[in-house]
């Protein structure tokens, strides 16, 4: 009977072979799927009856249902990392620690909303980096980068780029910053006279990409004025990113982003490598004797640091294949991240001071105060004396409010076996299997932590501890804590207060999202909880249709 058998199995023809193969591999992954979907629902159900918190579980669409009817009621491309806010609107009593069953088109989420749970998992603790970033970032930054290295790799690394990024090396970098800074204030000069509706976001990440790449790799994209491949490549690399948890097959599936992504990577990489390249010739060239101006980038900083401990010298004749490969990952993502989030705070700063006149009055005071009221002469000041911009409280002020309401970004991470966070309520959340989320949006605008926690009160930042406004400990996450904080905080700062300075006196720069709407129309929700400029994702979290903007000069 099995020769039957087999022998009726080997002479069907090859097509019918195919079919059956093809029924069942999918029989299989069909079986896995609901195998694998009765564990994660018989977990969580599990979880709720121990007294776990987490919102009203269902024991057929976990947290989807609810995830469901809350997003039907905000904008179609909101930010995700503004769902565990809306969760705690819909339910209050749920904690500083609560779990989420997005499975299977997220996964099995631990979320920390509270300062002391957050403090936890990124200082007490620090756990690794979630996987899925590492995945999500790969195609941009090739995978070995500060953000995707975990351990001894990661600390040494850290410590060869940290002197590149340090407050006292960045002020050295001022000149060169100012020179992209004044660039995009001739295209507001330009846009004012056109009257045009100019997208602001897309202007700012020009101006970050020039800022970032001069700041790490010494060279000019030229990007406000001119294409340049690099960041056409790294732009479309951005709109290709993918966590693989999108709903659609055919976006999650797309069997051309492989393609895409390796030739946007390729471009990038020639890109860099040749700016390597040139790099190492010019310290050869200085090493010989020959007056060259020697360059001030953090690569250049990083390549000395890299040879004094590798060589014990900080000569190289030929670029070191192990220093090639992970300095232009660090560069792709020293880029993305240097340029992503601070154009979006500037986005976010321009239309907080719009809708907030009293505001923007109180920082141009300041500015007049410090740097004089001709602001034709604050680019000059700045340049002979960049520390001047440390006497500028309330222009910080205003730069961490905006953060406050419009942080660019949270921090995910991988539970780990045997390791329980501990809750206010005295439960031991379990952490293996989940995704730890610190969720910095919620933390910032809960207002058990911030009075009055959706207006904008730069004042909070001012006032002496024991007053109701001061900012309690460990609640203020944009750029988060520990060891894996960000490591470009401080050039961001410095580019955030350069900016102010720079825009806040000489234009009236107004969101036109009204006349948007009425020029591209668009069905659904427009706000979230009234807030036209609500983040979506695009790389960080930026503002909803690039914050539509028209530009007036001061005076006109």
């Amino acid at each position: 009977m099995t020769f039957l058998n087999d022998y009726f199995v080997l002479n069907l023809p090859g097509w019918r072979l195919f079919i059956i193969a093809c029924f069942m591999v999918i029989g299989i992954k069909t079986i896995k799927f609901f195998v694998e979907l009765c564990r994660v629902r018989r977990k969580f159900q599990r979880m709720q009856r121990e007294g776990l918190p987490m919102p009203p579980h269902h024991p057929v669409f976990g947290h989807l249902k609810l995830i469901g009817e809350i997003v039907s009621r905000l904008p179609s491309d909101v930010h995700r990392h503004v769902l565990p806010h809306q969760i705690k609107l819909l339910y209050p009593s749920l904690g500083p620690l609560f779990y989420l069953d997005t499975w299977p088109f997220g996964g099995e989420i631990l979320v920390a909303v509270g300062p002391d749970a957050a403090y936890q998992m990124t200082q007490a603790h620090p756990l690794p980096k979630f996987h899925a970033m590492r995945e999500y970032l790969k195609p941009m930054t090739g995978g070995n980068d500060l953000v995707s290295m975990e351990g001894k790799e990661w600390r040494k690394w850290r410590t060869i780029f940290n002197p590149g990024f340090s407050a006292s090396h960045l002020m050295t970098l001022v000149p060169d910053l100012m020179k992209d800074m004044s660039v995009f204030c001739e295209i507001l000069r330009k846009a004012a006279v056109n009257s045009d509706i100019v997208i602001m976001d897309h202007l700012t990440t020009r101006l970050n990409l020039d800022i970032i790449s001069r700041m790490a790799l010494d060279t000019n994209l030229n990007s406000q004025l001119e294409t340049n491949d690099f960041v056409s490549a790294l732009l479309s690399q951005l709109d290709w990113l993918s966590f693989g948890h999108e709903v659609n097959p055919f976006q999650r599936y797309n069997p051309i982003r492989p393609i895409v992504n390796w030739w946007n990577g390729r471009r990038m990489v020639r890109y860099i490598w040749r700016e390597l390249d040139m790099r190492l010739k010019r310290r050869n060239i200085i090493n010989k004797g020959i007056q060259v101006t020697r360059s001030k980038s953090i690569i250049d900083l990083a390549l000395d640091n890299y040879l004094a401990t590798k060589h014990g010298d900080n000569t190289i004749n030929a670029m070191d294949n192990a220093f090639r490969d992970i300095a232009t990952s660090q560069l792709r993502v020293f880029i993305f991240a240097g340029h992503d989030a601070t154009s979006s705070t500037m986005c976010y700063a321009l239309h907080l001071l719009w809708t907030n006149p009293k505001t923007r009055q109180l920082l141009i005071a300041e500015h007049d105060t410090i740097l004089g009221t001709d602001h034709k002469e604050a680019a000059r000041k700045i340049t002979e004396d960049p520390y001047i911009l440390n006497r500028l409280p309330y222009t910080m002020a205003v730069t961490k409010e905006t953060l406050r309401l419009y942080p660019s970004a949270s921090t995910a991470r991988s539970g780990e076996s045997g390791y329980f966070m501990s809750g206010t309520d005295g439960l031991q959340y379990p952490t293996e299997g989940f995704m730890v989320w610190s969720n910095s949006h919620a933390i910032q605008r809960d207002p058990a932590y911030w009075p009055e926690p959706s207006e904008f009160l730069p004042e909070r930042w001012l006032v002496e501890e024991g007053h109701r406004l001061y900012p309690k400990k460990g609640t203020f996450r944009p750029f988060e804590f520990g060891p894996r904080q960000c490591i470009g905080q401080e050039l961001a700062m410095m580019e955030m207060k350069i900016f102010l300075i720079l825009t806040a006196r000489e234009f009236e720069i107004r969101s036109v999202y009204e006349e948007w709407d009425s020029l591209h129309p668009k069905a659904g929700p427009k706000t979230l909880e009234g807030d036209r400029a609500y983040q979506i994702l695009s790389g960080a979290a930026h503002p909803s249709d690039g914050l539509p903007c028209r530009v007036k000069l001061v005076g006109n």
